[in-house]
């Protein structure tokens, strides 16, 4: 990449909590999926880990966004804003103009063509050239390591911030899937409810998202793997004086059951529709999860006794789409399953 390199490549995992840009195979950007805007210039003030900071701590003129609902663009303008910043700190070097971008972005695989259509829009608005969009169990599994082209069935589930996605692949295809609106922010939500019921405090959607990474689990019993409990200060919601409230794993885990709950009945539905064949590949081969989702503790255990075939974790749970994208961005040309 020399100072009049014309076209730069790459490959976005554009998710509702984390946004991951890989470029020359390398992870360049994994910053949080926040913007801050000015509310009289609509001027962009930061972007990523400085927004984020700025998250629910802003003044009347300046609000920060999460661009990205769901999985799918809320905001238009703000993604659009977000995707230039983010993209500006991939080629930050001594250059005389920003190139063109050919770019690989991973899609939820239930998303509308509407949806999917806004997502290339802002791509291509930020400068994006040559967009290829792929469907992120797709991208999970090519960065896992499987081959998604071999005539065997693969089952991958990737629990990120905004859906969840389960999908069987097989042939370079997706045989069939299912796309849950239902994820990591509403694990954060769970908490920030049951701490507001049960503790009378009220916790901030960071705070709550502080108690999911210390103490979230998806077991009542985690044996010798259990987290020590957490401290967390915040008012009273009725009196307004601070309190602090120790909180362990397992009332953590009794909060969040519903919602894992809805995605152990999500991986079932799915298994009903996988053609016996392709079920007994994913029987033989076990069910890959990917997504930070993946990173709650127990869930594997959990699925894996509720279903009884066994569930592996990624290597790399968090950057297992963004790695897929980078490979499918080299082989642009081989890969029959990227959508223009």
């Amino acid at each position: 990449m020399g100072l009049f390199s014309f076209i730069q490549e790459i490959a976005m995992d554009l998710g509702t909590a984390n946004t991951i840009i890989i470029s020359d195979d390398k992870i360049v950007v994994d910053e949080p999926s926040v913007v801050a805007l000015d509310r009289r210039t609509d001027k962009m003030i930061a972007v990523g880990g400085d927004a984020k900071m700025m998250y629910e701590k802003e003044h009347p003129n300046i609000r920060t966004i999460r661009p990205l609902h769901d999985g799918v663009i809320a905001d238009f303008t703000a993604c659009e804003q977000m995707m230039r910043g983010l993209i500006k700190m991939v080629h930050s070097g001594n250059r005389f103009f920003s190139p063109s971008l050919r770019m690989v972005i991973g899609v939820p695989s239930g998303s509308t063509e509407v949806e999917l259509r806004a997502v290339r829009d802002s791509a291509e608005h930020a400068d994006g050239r040559d967009v290829y969009l792929i469907f992120e169990p797709m991208a999970a599994a090519l960065g896992m390591g499987l081959d998604v082209e071999a005539p065997e069935g693969n089952m991958i589930v990737d629990i990120g911030g905004g859906s969840t996605e389960i999908a069987v692949i097989s042939l370079g295809g997706i045989v069939c899937n299912n796309s849950l609106r239902v994820a990591g922010d509403d694990l954060t939500a769970d908490i920030q409810e049951y701490m507001s019921r049960q503790h009378n405090v009220k916790v901030s959607e960071r705070m709550a998202e502080r108690i999911k990474l210390h103490v979230g689990s998806a077991l009542t019993d985690l044996g010798e793997e259990a987290p020590e409990d957490y401290i967390v200060h915040g008012p009273n919601r009725i009196t307004a004086l601070p309190m602090e409230v120790p909180v362990c794993y397992q009332e953590i885990a009794h909060c969040l059951d519903k919602t894992v709950a809805k995605i152990e009945n999500a991986v079932l539905s799915a298994l009903e529709n996988t053609p016996p064949e392709l079920y007994a590949d994913i029987v033989k081969n076990g069910i890959y999860l990917s997504g930070g989702g993946a990173l709650l503790r127990g869930i594997d255990k959990r699925l894996t006794d509720k279903i009884n075939i066994p569930f592996h974790i990624a290597e790399d749970p968090l950057h297992s789409v963004a790695k897929g994208a980078g490979i499918a961005l080299k082989n642009v040309d081989r890969f029959s399953f990227l959508m223009r």
